[in-house]
């Protein structure tokens, strides 16, 4: 099954008419934005202050170029991008949107903190994916995203992290609350969730943070503050407390996602559900047909530093660009029947995860767990598919996942 390449979608006049608060996009965006990459690659929003690219070149040049920023206070006044900086907000200092030197300073010692860590428990990682697939139903039919879905990356990231995994649903309603910071038009009880989640955050990592000090653990946690404390990272400890904080939040949410959109698309799409059955060796490029097809992050945005041309635009210091991710990974210049899904083609490298310095720190952890869950459960389902269903996806503007759905064993 793939979109119909021909199916009639308007050029889309704004950049919220790509998101999900419009009804059409939150369904299906493709077309949408197959419109958009076609007639009009670089479009001006005026009434939101962006441009916005939807072809892969354009948009791999600006996330590979360094000299492009980040931090919402450099945007244009008035901007969507200008949003993100409004009422001064700490947690805006997480390595998302920092610029360097402040975002090396952090992400170098952070990363490789991170990544060391990964590499270490990669068993342990999947031992509690396979615990929690085991727990799942043996049969009948069940919620896979209440079930696996949403379980595992909070569990992964929370025991990554060493914080507590009794406190897990609070963790994950929290990265609910705090992720509504990156919807630059919130309602004002949305704003209440954000500053809620963020000030129990922000207090749990603080008591977490001393507690590792006094008595260090075999966690992340320990780690960062035992290099703040012999030198080797200079971090003060509300940059600590909020990239930690970022990286609960990141981890869980969108991994959520992709297992959910991929578990989606081979279900609806028998011949490459088969396959990998057959070769499970395929389950790596099959995370990363799932990345290209329906990421869980739709766009990501720079920030124009000084007069230039841009994907052959002119373009002033201050304005925002903003790319989607998706269009670009369904370009037809760079990739071959790009409105099909196929996990046994060996594709061009997407862009799923962006690029160049702010590349998703979390992209390693998501390529392990996806894997990992895809082979096990069809080890476990050997017959496992999808009744018919009303799908419904997450209202988060600029972001992709299913709200639930449902599988049968």
């Amino acid at each position: 099954m793939a979109d119909d390449p021909k199916a009639p979608a308007q050029m889309p006049q704004s950049i919220l008419e790509l998101s999900a608060f419009n009804p059409v996009a939150r369904d299906n965006p493709h077309p949408l934005l197959k419109s958009l990459r076609e007639t009009c690659p670089v479009m001006r929003d005026e009434a939101a202050k962006v441009w916005f690219l939807s072809r892969y070149k354009d948009i791999r040049d600006t996330v590979n170029d360094r000299t492009f920023v980040r931090h919402p206070t450099k945007a244009e006044a008035g901007s969507l991008s200008a949003r993100f900086a409004e009422e001064g907000r700490e947690r805006r200092t997480s390595i998302l949107f920092l610029d360097d030197p402040d975002h090396a300073r952090i992400r170098q010692p952070l990363a490789k903190a991170f990544y060391a860590r990964i590499n270490r428990m990669r068993p342990e990682i999947e031992a509690m994916i396979d615990a929690v697939i085991d727990a799942a139903p043996a049969a009948g039919r069940f919620d896979l995203m209440e079930k696996i879905a949403v379980p595992v990356p909070v569990l992964v990231i929370a025991r990554i992290l060493g914080v507590d995994e009794s406190r897990l649903g609070d963790f994950r309603q929290w990265s609910e609350d705090v992720i509504l910071g990156l919807n630059p038009v919130r309602t004002p009880e949305e704003d209440a969730r954000l500053i809620s989640g963020g000030e129990a955050l922000d207090a749990y990592f603080s008591e977490l943070m001393a507690a590792r000090r006094k008595a260090p653990r075999d966690d992340l946690v320990s780690d960062m503050v035992q290099l703040q404390a012999s030198g080797e990272a200079d971090i003060a400890d509300d940059e600590v407390r909020t990239n930690l904080e970022a990286l609960l939040v990141g981890g869980n949410l969108t991994t959520t996602d992709l297992i959910g959109n991929g578990i989606w698309l081979l279900l609806t799409h028998p011949a490459q559900l088969a396959a990998l059955r057959v070769h499970p060796e395929l389950g790596a490029q099959a995370v990363e047909e799932v990345l290209r097809y329906e990421a869980p992050v739709s766009v990501t945005s720079r920030i124009v530093p000084g007069e230039r041309i841009v994907a052959g635009c002119p373009m002033h210091a201050g304005q925002p660009v903003w790319m989607s991710l998706a269009a670009a990974n369904r370009d037809p210049e760079v990739f071959d029947t790009a409105e099909a899904f196929d996990i046994t083609r060996k594709r061009a490298s997407h862009i799923a995860f962006g690029g160049g310095p702010h590349i998703c720190i979390g992209a390693p952890l998501a390529r392990i767990e996806a894997r990992h869950v895809y082979l096990k459960l069809l080890e476990k389902y050997p017959a496992l598919s999808l009744p018919k269903q009303d799908l419904v996806w997450r209202a988060l503007p600029f972001f992709r996942g299913l709200e639930t759905l449902i599988v049968e064993t």
